[in-house]
């Protein structure tokens, strides 16, 4: 029987590593081993340095070990040829035009990736090879959950349509039945604690046990049980000769002791590594430490001596043009990997510019929000004042609430325009679909952007694959709404007003003038490559980086042993590296002994961060 692991938790906490690791284990022990990845910002190919793809790959070096990165734009065409093929010879073309057109938006490759993803859980209908192992390697856990809850929603989708017009966002009704069967086998594959197991990595960390915690709580829901937790990023013994990371190490003692009272689960865990991990060579090294309990790996050759380290200077200067109103409304976007610490940056940055004198919105579409825990304060679906803060409004976007609104919205102005009632059931289906939440939260952004009471909207957004699918929406639902009128529902009207108003704010996102995109990353290889594949995406709509920000650099003065001074040289070089990609101003936010969190810290490092010469605004 196949085995099945899924590597889940908070973005940036190690799941690729801890998941290859894992993988190149199984691999050596004989068994047929498998990792895939449905994160749309994948990192296999990084880790393994070699080319993987949508297609199972052999791993150089590890006899028994294969890969794929689930590419959704690769899978959406292949789920649309599948779902269409039945419909292509029963209708004429110029209908089958309109459904493919329908099934064009970005919903469908959250849905195609998915549905590549249950193929090698699905046993009945699986065609692939066979393999011992199955481990996946998944997207941030917020994504991950919305994907696990899919299945049922899609079943309601199916059969709401199937009564109705016959056609679903998913694509034909009739041509998916057999999809329903499947997905609700391989979420029963995920229930059979037997054959599967849940495996949460995070970092000893408030928000990671918090992202923990919820996640375990929804999958409950969903009857899966069986959890194992891996604690990583623990600091060792020779780094805590060092005062900062010594301090850091005391903050980690009091949140290891905190997950073991409250996560009554199988714990493993795994010490803070001197230099990143990458390669086969490197997986196997670390794999026995993990699993075979072998002293911590010894420092390589990165380390080099103290006095040879030098300071990696932040551009921090002249960046008012690039943060405050200039004749427009200002709007900010934070972007990367999940995990990099988007929320503190964006945090830090609205701190700030509030404290300018500038009236300013925070705003999260992530589904995993977590602006509240950083500023110290309780956050809402709604912009309201940010206490102890002026000139500061914050507001979390409720995907699921903002969806109800946004249905109601155009089902009440359909109504309005005196559409029959057979017309308003097939936009309601329609809106009942899994797709309809993406488009609200963007279309509910959309809203507060536009609003002209803020001089600063800082947007903290999702991780990397995430963001760039909301960005996309406007013209996948431009290219979706132009062919609507087949489906007999006319909202030719509404939609010229949607258009206008998405064509707004895109262009507003192109118009250095007015907005500003910030990537934010670690100094280290997985980030930084992340970003940079995420700007050339956004380079080809026309939208290019303003700004980079480095999060948790390690001050060169506290580079005072081998473990710490490994790391710096490890970041020394990344740092250099980013400033050559991206050839834009580079800010720096310091390793600090304590989390980040409350107004206070937040307005000290907005001040180290972002402090101008020029006099305030009053």
């Amino acid at each position: 029987m196949t085995s099945y692991l899924f590597f889940s938790g908070k973005g940036g906490v190690g799941k690729t590593s801890m998941a290859c690791i894992h993988a190149v284990r199984y691999a050596d022990q004989g068994r047929r081993t498998l990792i895939v990845t449905t994160d749309p910002a994948s990192n296999l190919a990084d880790v393994f340095e070699q080319e993987i793809g949508h297609h199972i790959t052999p791993i150089a070096g590890v006899p028994n070990l294969y890969a794929m990165e689930i590419d959704p734009d690769q899978a959406t065409k292949e789920y649309i040829d599948r779902a269409m093929a039945p419909i292509r010879f029963a209708f004429p073309p110029q209908m089958v035009q309109v459904m493919e057109e329908q099934m064009s938006g970005p919903c469908t490759a959250e849905v195609a990736a998915f549905d590549r993803f249950t193929d090698f859980l699905d046993v009945p209908a699986c065609k692939e090879e066979t393999f011992d192992v199955v481990i996946f390697d998944t997207a941030p856990t917020g994504h991950t959950i919305r994907l696990l809850e899919l299945p049922a929603e899609w079943s309601q989708s199916i059969e709401t349509a199937s009564a109705g017009s016959g056609q679903t966002c998913l694509g034909p009704a009739a041509a998916i039945q057999d999809a329903k069967l499947k997905y609700e086998r391989a979420l029963a594959a995920m229930r059979q604690s037997s054959q599967t197991i849940f495996i949460f990595v995070l970092h000893p960390e408030a928000i990671s046990i918090k992202e923990t915690r919820r996640a375990i709580s929804e999958l409950k829901k969903l009857d899966i049980e069986n959890y194992r937790l891996i604690i990583n990023g623990i600091i060792p013994p020779e780094g805590t000769q060092n005062p900062l990371f010594a301090a850091r190490a005391e903050m980690q003692a009091h949140y290891l002791s905190e997950i073991e009272a409250s996560l009554p689960y199988p714990k493993q865990q795994m010490g803070l590594l001197p230099s990143e991990i990458k390669s086969v060579e490197r997986l196997r090294q670390v794999g026995s430490v993990f699993f075979d309990g072998n002293p911590n790996l010894k420092i390589e050759d990165s380390i080099i001596e103290a006095e040879t380290l030098k300071p990696i200077q932040p551009s921090n200067l002249q960046l008012s043009h690039l943060l405050t109103p200039n004749g427009h409304r200002r709007t900010l976007f934070f972007a990367g990997k999940g995990g990099v610490g988007k929320t503190v940056a964006s945090c830090i940055a609205a701190v700030w510019l509030a404290r300018q004198g500038y009236k300013t919105l925070l705003l999260t579409t992530d589904p995993a929000a977590h602006l509240g825990d950083v500023l110290g304060v309780p956050v809402g679906a709604e912009p309201a004042p940010v206490p102890g803060a002026k000139n500061l409004w914050a507001a979390n976007i409720d995907a699921k609430a903002a969806a109800e609104t946004y249905k109601a919205r155009i089902l009440d102005n359909a109504r309005q325009r005196g559409r029959p009632e057979s017309a308003i059931q097939i936009m309601a289906e329609e809106l009942d679909s899994p797709c309809t939440e993406e488009m609200a939260a963007f279309d509910k952004f959309i809203e507060y952007a536009s609003q002209e009471v803020w001089q600063v909207v800082v947007f903290d957004t999702a991780p990397t694959g995430h963001t760039l699918r909301l960005l996309e929406l406007p013209m996948d639902w431009s290219k979706q709404i132009d062919v609507k009128i087949f489906a007999s529902v006319d909202t030719a009207a509404a939609d010229d007003v949607a258009k206008q108003r998405f064509g707004k704010v895109i262009e507003m996102m192109r118009d250095p003038q007015q907005s500003a995109f910030a990537f934010v990353m670690y100094p280290e290889s997985t980030p930084i490559l992340e970003a940079w594949r995420a700007a050339r995406e956004l380079s080809a709509v026309g939208i290019r980086p303003s700004l980079v920000v480095a999060n948790m650099v390690i001050p060169p003065e506290q580079a005072t042993t081998p473990f710490t001074r490994s790391r710096r040289s490890m970041q020394e070089k990344y740092l250099a590296e980013i400033a050559e990609r991206f050839q834009v101003p580079v800010v720096q936010i310091p390793l600090l002994s304590h989390e980040i969190k409350g107004l206070a810290m937040l307005a000290e490092l907005g001040e180290l961060t972002y402090q101008q010469e020029e006099s305030r605004v009053s």
